[in-house]
């Protein structure tokens, strides 16, 4: 499917948008709507003030918010002034931000009034020329920020009085809306950093081309369930991370439809923005489905505009696909991708039906290869091997991280494939399926054991809320299986002999897990991921100690 505009660099394609429909709402936040032409010049104007205040072509400039339409201007004022955004999750630590500052030589940070705290501690080794400072409701009409402070509903922060610092709406009431900076569309557009098996995490430069390409192809996966132009998409997943730009801030971009935007994960604001928004589209990890489908206030709403539900992050488990199909009479569509790749490198049609628990079929801009990562050659069709991705553009390279760099890209046959580090196979039908991860599977006498299958098959029993499975050093087996497991609050009894006697009905011998811990949590990372090697280190540090 054409885009409906020409895709040249973000600004002029997002400014046709822009032109074609002024006072159509490019974003509903908390109940207000921005039409696209309110979004372009505060945008244009947020653009001025950074010109103004010494940002040229090329600087990095962090952005620090939640989804929110203050990070939407932000970003696209980045965008217009001819800057390099750097959007990072709002959640990061004082460490995690020094760290990227540092890494990007960033002039710039555009945060909200609670993280500026934050911001304050990094300047100490980082000192930004420019801090933009923003309130969650500050954007919005002044009934709704008297009332959101007389009952205490919007969380508050302070910012001090210094030349560098300067609040959002003032630098936009302020300047002049500033002339687009031309850009080249092989520029480099945002630097968005994901983590990964190295101590700190690797900046993946993405330009204005791949990120508009990438963004239509995985959106137009769609458009066999309505037209792409009227999409109203509920933005659950963070704008920050590469899944949200690609199913939402491109449907702003390029295609004209609309996003609805909330701070933060609260199921009852959801279903409700759902339900008066009549929203088509709903992008979300498994777990947030699964809450979905447990919430006791799930039919007090109307989910009935939803068309096409998207899964992306982590394998979707075949119990919460098969529910959620019951329960709604339309399926969850799932897609593979990752930062390295501007997101899906597969994605399951909206125009058939697809196989239970198939990533999807390869995405007409990339080609893959399955390989034995050992020696990289190829693998026999069916066979599980580590997924190669490359395209033309593509990411080559991480953001001054050479080591890396060469860690995880590789020449083959004349192209540069991205090495995933996962193991998958392809089935006949052309059909891409999730096996493991290369660094999370388990020895165990002999077999290679999948970490996720036996998480998936523990998670799918009607008690536990999540797991993670790992290999224990065995002087006579290789490893032994070892599973951590977190029960629902309001369970009791569940013993690990219940648990392990649910694996033997769906697990080969070899499978099945000898020991099982019972935890109040496990540990994740700041966009949701398990990190099994935290598991690993405690454990070995108990053997150790």
């Amino acid at each position: 499917m054409q885009p409906p505009v020409e895709l040249t660099n973000i600004p002029q394609t997002f400014d046709r948008v822009v032109a074609m429909h002024p006072d159509k709402p490019a974003a509903w936040y908390l109940g207000t709507p921005f039409t696209y032409g309110r979004l372009k010049e505060m945008a244009d104007r947020l653009a001025g003030g950074l010109i103004k205040k010494g940002i040229q072509p090329g600087d990095r400039v962090m952005v620090y918010l939640p989804n929110c339409v203050q990070w939407l201007v932000a970003w696209l004022g980045i965008q217009k002034a001819g800057a390099v955004a750097v959007p990072i999750t709002p959640i990061y630590t004082p460490y995690d931000v020094a760290y990227i500052a540092g890494d990007t030589e960033a002039k710039a940070i555009v945060c909200t009034d609670r993280n500026y705290g934050y911001v304050k501690r990094v300047m100490k080794e980082h000192p930004f020329e420019v801090v933009v400072v923003s309130g969650m409701a500050d954007v919005l009409p002044g009934f709704k920020r008297f009332f959101g402070w007389a009952f205490d509903k919007v969380p508050k922060g302070r910012a001090s009085k210094e030349s560098h610092t300067t609040w959002l709406v003032d630098l936009i009431k302020q300047s002049s809306p500033a002339q687009t900076v031309e850009r080249d569309p092989d520029d480099i557009a945002e630097i968005i950093y994901t983590g990964g098996t190295t101590k700190h995490p690797k900046g993946v430069p993405i330009t204005h081309r791949l990120l508009l390409k990438c963004a239509h192809e995985q959106i137009s996966t769609s458009a066999a369930l309505f037209d792409i132009r009227e999409n109203m998409v509920m933005g659950a997943a963070p704008l920050f991370h590469i899944l949200g730009q690609t199913t939402g801030l491109g449907t702003v971009l390029a295609h004209g439809g609309s996003m609805v935007l909330q701070p933060k994960v609260n199921l009852d604001a959801m279903m409700d923005a759902v339900t008066r928004h009549k929203a088509t589209t709903f992008v979300g990890v498994p777990a947030l489905y699964r809450m979905i489908l447990e919430h006791d206030r799930l039919e007090l709403y109307d989910l009935s505009s939803l068309k096409y539900c998207f899964c992306g992050g982590d394998v979707l488990p075949q119990d919460v696909a098969t529910r959620w199909k019951e329960h709604f009479g339309w399926p969850i569509y799932i897609g593979y991708g990752a930062s390295e790749t501007v997101g899906g490198v597969c994605m399951c049609p909206a125009d058939r039906d697809n196989p239970a628990g198939a990533m999807g079929l390869v995405l007409p801009s990339k080609d893959v290869r399955i390989v034995d990562p050992l020696d990289m050659s190829s693998v026999p069709g069916g066979e599980s091997g580590e997924l190669l991705v490359h395209s033309d553009p593509m990411v080559s390279a991480y953001w001054n991280k050479p080591e890396e760099t060469a860690e995880s890209f590789v020449e083959i046959d004349g192209k540069r494939y991205y090495r995933t580090a996962d193991v998958v196979r392809r089935d006949e039908g052309g059909y891409l399926h999730f096996v493991d991860r290369t660094v999370d599977t388990i020895k165990h006498k002999g077999y290679r054991v999948s970490a996720s299958e036996v998480e998936c098959v523990l998670q799918d029993h009607h008690a536990v809320v999540a797991s993670c499975v790992v290999g224990i050093p065995d002087e006579k087996v290789g490893e032994r299986i070892k599973a951590f497991v977190v029960l629902k609050k309001d369970i009791k009894g569940i013993t690990g002999y219940d648990l392990l006697s649910f694996c033997r009905g769906r697990l080969a011998g070899y499978k099945i897990p000898q020991y099982i811990e019972f935890r109040d949590m496990l540990p994740k990372s700041k966009v949701g991921k398990l990190l099994r090697r935290e598991v690993r280190g405690e454990e070995a540090s108990r053997r150790e100690g």
